[in-house]
């Protein structure tokens, strides 16, 4: 018998969901807040604090070059090989505890011999207990960071040259037990079926496309200004990032009676403007033709008949919906019984959450494909952050959405709608921490848009006309408008002249297509004027590039570094080289290894995003003020990357990237891509999938279209595991 809370309105059809569901109890906050005071009602199932409603369980607690200086980092490699090494503390646990084990008879005594001493007992470094990982659950679960020490120990970062060097048999041994242990016998599996939250964007695409017109703010504004006019933006509060790094990663944020009160007050408004005259289409096509004489019973029952379903994102039984529908009032009360009707769904976990009417029943640990629902709604929300559409609610009822050419058409249609511009908005946008262009609204709003929507508007272009991969890093097409067309000089005027308004100094205006064939420095997204302006200093890019790009994870700095030290008194160093005198601490150096050499190649553009050796710069006024700042003639691009590479540019280095570093690119792209399809953090078992699709996409030159269909067909993207009790 379905829980109190679905009933009433819920009314899942038990077809697709079973009829005997597995019940969990999940505890809910009493909804209370302006909302409900105002319009007196409760959402079905809110009479008692705990509501019996079916949720799935939760997921289980599952040789190189050395540094300029000649000195290896002695924080660093703690930082990066901790959790390796921490496993040292399962020396007398359970995990792989057989004695003949690869673990017991190569790992434990490696690490006991070259590791114990900094990492273990009552001497703990870099802020990592070795001793508390004690499972097999703990092994898989720092699978990442496994990962990143071979990397260290085959770059030569660690032991740090003052400790006791391991012998190059057994840094071999150690290497085969990774790849046999996290690589070779690492099965991939989806993992354990678990519902999340909408996040504030999903949430506002979502009521947008039930109602068919969104909730705004009504404000009186300047045109040169940009302002949030999203209602449920305004209200609700930001989604942190979860483990993935990603907003849309909801399912460890609390529900509490703060959102549950804003998600209230705009239910009670969108239903208002509903019946609103300016809404008048908006309900004729949810509740069908009005007649002269008003809104009718027969407008009352189509209204709910076509909303709760949708809402619901899967069929609805005709039970539930008659429930509904019989509780309508008649005369003048008509209208505020069916808005109760509807508010009380609209306020229901099966809105709010995804995937938790899902059928879960079967044997703990059962691996099994997500239903055709689900699926339907795991493919919106990953390209549209959106409900889905009628075509695909179609398809998934009639089964058609299985068949494999039918689920890669929808994938493919799904990319050809303007709502697939979310992946570039929103995706990339915390991919790549594009908001970090907001600093300049401080200045100039439009500019700052201008900067900002430069990149979103090329990474569109990439999804969209499915350029390769790699076109991420060099492209001859680019997208300007006059605010950064300066930045283009020589190829600007590709461009339609513009025309200021009369009596508007300033103004935010579209983006246009343009060919890069006489600008040099420019090309990618890399060399954009906001993404190196967003980045100020050597630091800065080298480690966004290092982390965003290559994937690269590093830890964080130690304490009281310090900051680079001005020129003394008769002193004419240039930065770069006053730069080399702070990284020489051994603290500093081993990041600084991988960090300077892409940070440094990025010098040839100011703080402004320009290119400082174009033949026509000009530095601003800002530039001219700053005392720090190094004459053109002095800047030194060139580098050499720990792997051996060296360039002299930008442009050789991109060259390098494009050839020596493409794999690597390739696979961050599809583990930032896929992690946020799936919305969580990327588990052990995911790694597999990783390898598979970076694999194909990198031997194929694979494009961004390639990208999602892979995405899209995986295995932890289409199937699950059934979590126990």
């Amino acid at each position: 018998m379905a829980s109190n809370l679905m009933n009433d309105m819920c009314g899942i059809d038990q077809a697709a969901r079973g009829p005997s569901s597995r019940r969990r109890l999940w505890r809910l906050p009493r909804p209370e807040g302006p909302g409900f005071v105002r319009s007196g009602l409760q959402p079905a199932g809110w009479r008692q604090t705990v509501a019996r409603v079916t949720l799935p369980p939760t997921a289980p607690r599952h040789t190189n070059e050395k540094a300029a200086s000649g000195r290896r980092n002695p924080w660093r490699w703690r930082a990066a090989f901790g959790a390796m090494l921490g496993l040292v503390g399962v020396l007398t646990s359970p995990v792989d505890a057989a004695a003949s084990s690869p673990y017991e008879t190569t790992v434990r005594p490696f690490l006991a011999e070259f590791c114990i001493d900094c990492h273990g007992g009552k001497k703990v470094k870099g802020k990592v207990d070795f001793t508390k990982i004690t499972t097999q659950q703990d092994l898989d679960a720092h699978f990442e960071t496994w990962e990143a020490a071979i990397a260290r120990l085959r770059e030569g970062d660690m032991p740090p040259d003052a400790a006791k060097q391991p012998p190059a048999s057994e840094l071999l041994k150690i290497y085969e037990w990774y790849q046999t242990r996290f690589v070779e016998t690492i099965e991939a599996k989806p993992a354990v079926f678990q519902p999340r939250r909408l996040s504030a964007h999903e949430y506002r695409n979502t009521l947008r496309s039930l109602f068919g017109f969104d909730l705004e703010v009504a404000i009186t504004k300047a045109e040169q200004t940009l302002v949030e006019r999203s209602l449920v933006l305004k209200l609700l509060p930001e989604d942190p990032p979860g483990k993935s790094g990603f907003k849309n990663d909801t399912s460890g944020n609390p529900l509490t009676t703060d959102i549950w009160s804003q998600y209230s007050y705009l239910i009670d408004a969108a239903l208002m403007e509903l019946f609103s005259p300016k809404r008048r289409e908006a309900l004729n096509n949810l509740a069908g033709p009005i007649a002269e004489r008003g809104f009718s019973r027969k407008n009352a029952e189509t209204l709910i008949r076509n909303v709760v379903p949708r809402a619901h994102r899967r069929p609805v039984a005709e039970s539930g919906l008659q429930t509904g529908i019989s509780s309508l009032s008649g005369g003048d009360n008509l209208i505020h019984s069916v808005q109760a009707q509807l508010k009380r769904t609209l306020l229901s976990p099966a809105f709010i959450y995804r995937g938790i009417l899902m059928d879960t029943r079967g044997a703990p640990g059962e691996v099994r494909p997500v239903d055709n629902f689900e699926l339907a709604e795991r493919l919106s929300y990953f390209i549209w952050a959106d409900m889905p559409d009628a075509e695909l609610m179609r398809l998934a009822k009639s089964g058609a959405l299985e068949e494999p050419e039918v689920y890669n058409s929808q994938v493919r249609r799904l990319l050809d709608s303007p709502k697939s511009r979310n992946l570039a908005e929103d995706f990339a946008v915390q991919w790549l921490a594009l908001n970090e262009i907001d600093q300049f609204r401080a200045r100039q709003i439009p500019l700052a848009d201008a900067l900002k929507s430069q990149p979103i508007d090329f990474i569109h272009y990439l999804i969209a006309d499915n350029r390769p991969l790699l076109e991420l890093i060099d492209s001859k097409v680019t997208f300007i408008n006059p605010h950064t067309a300066k930045f283009y000089p020589k190829d600007r005027n590709q461009m339609p002249k513009y025309r200021k308004q009369k009596g508007i100094e300033q103004e935010s205006v579209p983006n246009h297509r343009i060919a890069l064939q006489q600008t040099a420095g420019r090309g990618g997204l890399l060399t954009m004027p906001g993404v190196v302006a967003m980045n100020k200093g050597p630091v800065l890019r080298g480690t966004w590039l290092l982390e965003r790009i290559l994937g690269e994870h590093l830890p964080d700095p130690p304490a009281n570094v310090g900051q680079v030290q001005p020129n003394k008194r008769g002193e004419k160093l240039t930065f770069r080289q006053r730069f080399e005198q702070h990284r020489s601490n051994p603290a500093c150096a081993s990041c600084h290894d991988k960090i300077d050499p892409l940070g440094f190649a990025l010098q040839a553009y100011d703080a402004q995003g320009a290119f400082v050796l174009a033949e026509d710069y000009k530095p601003t006024k800002r530039g001219r003020e700053n005392p720090e700042a190094d004459p053109v003639a002095t800047i030194d691009t060139s580098g050499r990357l720990p792997s051996g590479g060296t360039f002299a540019n930008f442009e050789e280095l991109k060259q390098i990237l494009l050839t020596d570093e493409k794999e690597r690119i390739v696979r961050n792209i599809v583990k930032r891509t896929l992690s946020y399809a799936l919305a969580r953090k990327l588990e052990i078992h995911d790694q597999p999938v990783v390898e598979e699709i970076t694999k194909e996409l990198n031997d194929t030159n694979g494009t961004w279209r390639d990208l999602v269909l892979e995405i899209a067909n995986s295995l932890p993207f289409r199937k699950t595991v059934i979590g126990g009790e």
